[in-house]
């Protein structure tokens, strides 16, 4: 079985790859492949987030105590994404190119820095802290199933 680093940072590249598929759809004025491209990365990412917010940050909450700390700062960094994922939704529905790639960028940014911050500080801390990390990665693997 992999690490937590090593698991979760292969699935941040696999949200980047069809998220990346899902705007150069929407460049290409292709709308019916930026749909299925679009639903896919947004299934994956609201999967891959609530594994980390059901499973483990609170299992790492639990181990270290840190309640007020990085899982905090993530968990706001959720919120953020997913209401950008919303107005992503509108301006797919709408068909609306610009406005569209100009919030995947800002998205692709946002994501792109919390997940260097999960990759390098959290994830590493994650696999030092739980005894049971093999444990959850394998709830984590078959929930995605």
């Amino acid at each position: 079985m992999t690490s937590i680093p090593e698991y979760m940072t292969a699935k941040h590249r696999e949200c980047d790859d069809v998220f990346t598929e899902a705007e150069s759809a929407v460049a290409a004025e292709d709308w019916s492949l930026a749909l299925v491209k679009w639903q896919a990365f947004a299934k994956e990412l609201h999967e891959h987030l609530s594994q980390e917010e059901e499973l483990l940050f609170p299992q790492f909450e639990q181990a270290t105590g840190m309640t007020a700390g990085p899982t905090q700062v993530m968990r706001m960094e959720h919120q953020q994404m997913r209401a950008l994922v919303q107005d992503l939704d509108n301006a797919l529905a709408a068909k609306a190119k610009d406005e569209y790639l100009g919030l995947s960028e800002t998205l692709m940014v946002m994501m792109q820095q919390h997940n260097m911050k999960e990759e390098m500080m959290l994830y590493p801390m994650m696999q030092q802290h739980l005894s049971n990390a093999e444990q959850l990665l394998e709830k984590i693997s078959v929930s995605v199933a």
